[in-house]
C-alpha cells in the first residue's frame, strides 16, 4: 500500500491530471472550489467568477495562488499536468 504522497511522486502517477482531460471537468466548480477561489479571488483583489466549471476552477486556483503567493514551492500548475 503507496500513501497519496509517494503515489504522486511516482512516474506514471494518476494523481494530477490536466482539467482539460478531467470526465467530470464541465461539471460545476465544488464547493469546496468556490469557497477556496472565493477567498483567494479576495485576497488578489481580483474578481470571483461564479460561473466556472470544476476544470476552469482548478486553472483560475492555480493562477491566483500564482499571485497570492499561496502556491506551493513543488506544484505544477493546472496546465502543466500530463494526462
Amino acid at each position: 500500500m503507496t500513501d497519496k504522497q509517494t503515489q504522486a511522486m511516482a512516474e506514471d502517477s494518476n494523481m494530477e491530471k490536466d482539467p482539460s482531460t478531467w470526465v467530470t471537468g464541465d461539471e460545476a466548480m465544488t464547493g469546496a472550489q468556490r469557497s477556496y477561489l472565493k477567498t483567494l479571488s479576495e485576497e488578489a483583489k481580483e474578481p470571483f467568477d461564479e460561473s466556472l466549471t470544476k476544470a476552469q476552477a482548478s486553472v483560475r486556483i492555480d493562477e491566483l495562488q500564482q499571485l497570492t503567493g499561496r502556491a506551493p514551492p513543488d506544484h505544477r500548475p493546472a496546465t502543466d499536468r500530463k494526462e
